[in-house]
């Protein structure tokens, strides 16, 4: 007998990932509101954090698109807008002309400096807060090895 559409979509794998997405939104919507404080969207400060990390503080384009999860143009369309305020800039690659990076400049470092302390106290209120220790290991474990076997595939 064929399920009707209601039972089709009354599914819990369905349910759990629709709670990891909302979740997301929620603390998106958070971060967001609480970076503005600072002057810097969320996808600014995702970029900034991003090349923040990285030794030597550049990116391949390709990598840093991969990393915040856009495609090429959307990530050309918000590095052309980061590096407008002089955040970042691009660099080209001294060995091959097709390669561009994306750098952080130093006021990007400043900028940076300011937000940082801003979100890890945003985090720490709605994420760290809200869950045990053990839930918030287990969390970090479990979104690594979804990741992980995921980034394969992608």
């Amino acid at each position: 007998m064929a399920k009707t559409l209601e039972e089709l979509v009354d599914d819990d794998r369905i349910t759990v990932v629709g709670l990891l997405a909302e979740a997301n939104a929620a603390l998106g919507c958070h971060f967001e509101r609480e970076l503005s404080g600072v002057g810097l969207p969320l996808s600014w400060f995702e970029v900034l954090v991003r090349l923040g990390r990285t030794p030597g503080g550049r990116l391949r384009m390709s990598d840093l698109a991969h990393a915040v999860a856009l495609t090429t143009s959307g990530t050309t369309r918000l590095v052309d807008r980061i590096e407008a305020a002089g955040l970042i800039e691009r660099q080209s690659c001294a060995t091959d002309r097709r390669v561009a990076y994306a750098a952080l400049t130093e006021a990007g470092r400043k900028v940076l400096k300011r937000a940082a302390p801003v979100h890890v106290e945003s985090i720490q209120r709605h994420v760290i807060d809200t869950l045990s220790a053990d839930e918030v290991r287990d969390l970090e474990r479990l979104l690594r090895k979804l990741r992980d076997a995921n980034q394969q595939s992608a």
